[in-house]
């Protein structure tokens, strides 16, 4: 496998045929065996006095006493942060131990995990306004590289502007030794991004939203480097392992050019944040990220298709005037005690009025040619299902605790979460969230 040449993407501003310029702060990407021990060596360039360590129970074993051996050994004093937690949860208890455990005087972050610590160690300095490493202990998801944090805030799943990582290493060593449903859970995450391309080129076509081609490429190119090395990944190649982990990263620095998490993220993640905040409404235990966007990615191309079997004209949609009253019932009802934010979003953009739905069916209607052309480059769902089980990951809702009653309101109101067009807002606009969501229930639940 050819490796990535970094050095393409970081701290170098980069003038781009969209018209604009991309940057990405990241200082240096290390992906290889042993490189844990690099971590004294990268240090030596700088003259950070004030080192704190980030772990949890099982990040902690899995790479975190490594970390200390290799800044002990160099004359590095540290201090440690340890979750307990058996579930940690990115949320605002986990925000406060973390503020309140971060010596004041701290002038580095180094966290040692993968998602949430990353999440809640990134969003940290970026508020201390201090510098943060992450040590990866699994090629789980995309967010190394990122620049936002998706948190949990009155049980609302939010994203959070946030600071870019300055150092990312990815001990191959470590990687190799993840739980295998968490090295499958970074290929669910990457697979999701079939959708969201999809999605992001639409709302291009419909709504003139900025689309950057090259990150599109870039994007596309992080999907390659994962499916092409999935079934080998579960045999814990080294070079696969690799090759996921610098997908995944490519597509974080994908959204750190962007400025947001557009490129990696669409209606396939707009499910599995709902099914998320659900899981944790109910106390019931939530999958792994990057597990709940390939099965939401499994249903969203089902839907592609159902879609592009259809024919769609907005004089063959029945007059239906949207009512914010009857709509912010079901909210309510659909959300719980997360409704509120999701409320505030639609009376500041009003997205599902009908002034909005009228003049996207319009322009639905006049971009045919060129909405054709993006729906006949998404794979077929069985293919993409077939890369998910060749790791013997999950494919269908039930498979991670959905209940057909969760996954219908996720077609229905997950778009409600984001001020995003794409997928879920085409069947609202069309009122075929009824009719599609039926028949995918149907296929995915008998």
């Amino acid at each position: 496998m050819e490796k990535t040449d970094w050095k393409r993407y970081l701290q170098k501003e980069r003038a781009c045929s969209c018209g604009k310029s991309h940057f990405c702060d990241i200082e240096e990407i290390v992906l290889e065996e042993h490189g844990i021990r690099r971590l004294p060596e990268i240090l030596g360039r700088h003259t950070y006095k004030k080192l704190c360590v980030v772990c949890d129970e099982h990040t902690e074993v899995a790479a975190g006493f490594q970390v200390y051996e290799a800044l002990a050994g160099h004359g590095y004093e540290f201090s440690k942060v340890l979750y307990h937690e058996p579930e940690l949860i990115p949320n605002e208890d986990a925000l406060i131990y973390l503020f309140t455990q971060v010596p004041q005087d701290c002038d580095l972050i180094i966290g040692v995990g993968s998602g949430t610590i990353n999440d809640l160690c990134r969003y940290v300095s970026y508020k201390m306004k201090i510098d943060y490493y992450i040590v990866g202990t699994a090629p789980s998801m995309d967010g190394y590289a990122s620049n936002v944090s998706p948190l949990i805030i009155r049980h609302l799943k939010t994203t959070y502007t946030a600071k870019t990582a300055r150092v990312i290493i990815g001990d191959l060593d470590v990687l190799c030794k993840a739980p295998m449903h968490m090295i499958a859970a970074g290929v669910g995450d990457i697979i999701g991004k079939y959708v969201c391309l999809a999605d992001w080129q639409l709302a291009h076509q419909i709504n003139g939203e900025y689309l950057c081609p090259e990150v599109v490429k870039m994007v596309q190119e992080s999907i390659q480097k994962v499916t092409e090395h999935a079934q080998a990944a579960a045999g814990r190649e080294k070079e696969a392992i690799a090759a996921i982990m610098e997908g995944l990263v490519l597509s974080g620095i994908a959204m750190s050019y962007i400025g947001n998490s557009r490129p990696a993220s669409g209606s396939e993640h707009h499910m599995s944040h709902y099914w998320e905040m659900m899981f944790l409404l109910n106390q019931e235990p939530d999958p792994l990220h990057g597990t709940k966007v390939g099965v939401a990615t499994i249903a969203a191309l089902r839907l592609y298709e159902m879609l592009k079997e259809t024919e769609l004209k907005s004089e063959a949609v029945k007059a239906k005037a949207f009512s914010y009253d009857v709509w912010a019932k079901e909210i309510e009802a659909a959300y719980g005690s997360a409704a509120s934010g999701v409320l505030q979003l639609e009376q500041e953009v009003e997205k599902n009025s009908d002034k909005e739905v009228l003049r996207r069916q319009k322009a639905w209607e006049e971009k045919q040619e060129e909405i054709g052309k993006i729906l006949e480059h998404l794979p077929k769902t069985d293919t993409v299902a077939d890369v998910l089980k060749s790791m013997k990951a999950p494919v269908l809702p039930k498979e991670i605790g959905v209940s057909p009653e969760i996954f219908k309101k996720g077609i229905y109101y997950a778009k409600d979460l984001r001020n995003r067009f794409g997928l879920l807002q085409i069947l609202f606009d069309f009122q075929l969230q009824e009719k599609f969501g039926k028949k995918l229930e149907e296929e995915l639940y008998r």
